[in-house]
């Protein structure tokens, strides 16, 4: 048996017991909540639909629960080519491309409905294609829904009733200049310090979707929760661009409408939780309460102050253009 034939034969072997003809191209992909939550529910729905349509040319490693390190830790990572793939929230966006903050504006969005009109049409298609210029390429807009206060001091009716609250955000300054307008004390916080900071006092409370309140379960560590609805919190799927621009047009076609189907099952899961969410925390111990129209009005003109700050960045004609958006 000559040498050649006998690595014909080896060959042949390794892919008769089922072993792949070439390597595949591993995809790390981490995320800051668990695999039950909507991030959790969109990385599965974006691994199985790539694997369907790619066959074994991709290996998918799941980080979820901050696994890779905080939001921005992963996102710089991905910039660096070391991880691949990303869920994240808009948190730490606008610190890689400042637009992404327009979203995060207060009291900007009427429904779940007007905002994924927003983020799927013009505005937000236009601002997902400036993620190549940083590094990165963003595939689609995901969704966390709209953000209410939890804390351990007081149940929370207007204004007065956060002054001087120790309250962590995101590391955002869209939303440190409405809480500092509200006469909080806003406290920029990475994720994976929140719960030991909530169970130690460093902090008071917290201001997230129902999505992640439920799933992480916030209720053990915090008493009262405020259905403020102050803030619609979007999310992004994110790939690296050096892994990007390594795939062929065919891959390329899989990994955007994996990420269409994820951004499905993420707004899914989001819907489901918006309605059984209030229940299942009244059910685990939380005192909840409802902001009233009328209280909502009084902190939307608590933080004027903050909107003028939001038309000199972002410009009143995009703002306008928003809140205008049928």
């Amino acid at each position: 048996m000559t040498f050649a034939f006998r690595g014909l034969a080896a060959a042949g072997a390794f892919i008769a017991l089922g072993f792949p003809a070439y390597a595949q191209t591993e995809v790390k992909i981490g995320y800051a909540l668990a695999p039950e939550s909507h991030y959790g529910v969109a990385a599965k729905k974006f691994e199985e639909v790539v694997l369907a349509e790619t066959g074994d040319q991709f290996k998918f490693t799941h980080f979820p629960s901050s696994g890779l390190g905080g939001e921005r830790e992963v996102i710089e990572g991905l910039q660096l080519g070391t991880i691949e793939a990303t869920i994240v929230s808009s948190g730490t966006l606008a610190n890689f491309v400042p637009e992404t903050g327009v979203f995060d504006i207060p009291f900007l969005f009427r429904d779940l409905d007007h905002a994924r009109s927003v983020l799927d049409g013009p505005i937000g298609q236009d601002i997902l294609a400036k993620f190549d210029a940083v590094g990165l390429h963003a595939l689609a807009w995901g969704e966390q829904g709209f953000r209410h206060i939890t804390n351990n001091r007081n149940a929370i009716h207007t204004p007065a009733d956060v002054q001087g609250l120790k309250i962590r955000t995101m590391e955002n300054p869209v939303h440190l200049a409405a809480f500092e307008a509200m006469g909080a004390a806003p406290t920029p916080m990475a994720w994976p310090e929140v719960i030991s900071s909530l169970q130690q006092g460093v902090i008071d409370g917290q201001e997230n979707p129902l999505s992640v309140i439920v799933s992480v379960k916030l209720n053990e560590v915090q008493k009262y929760l405020t259905l403020s609805g102050h803030v619609y919190s979007p999310a992004m799927l994110l790939v690296s661009k050096p892994f990007w621009e390594g795939l062929d047009d065919d891959q390329k076609a899989a990994f955007e409408k994996a990420a269409t189907e994820a951004v499905t099952a993420m707004r899914g899961f989001v819907s489901n939780v918006e309605t059984t969410g209030v229940e299942t925390l009244k059910e685990r111990g939380m005192e909840v309460n409802e902001l009233s129209p009328e209280e909502k009005a009084e902190f939307q003109a608590s933080i004027k102050s903050a909107y003028e700050g939001y038309y000199k960045t972002y410009g009143q004609e995009l703002v306008d253009s928003i809140v205008n958006f049928q």
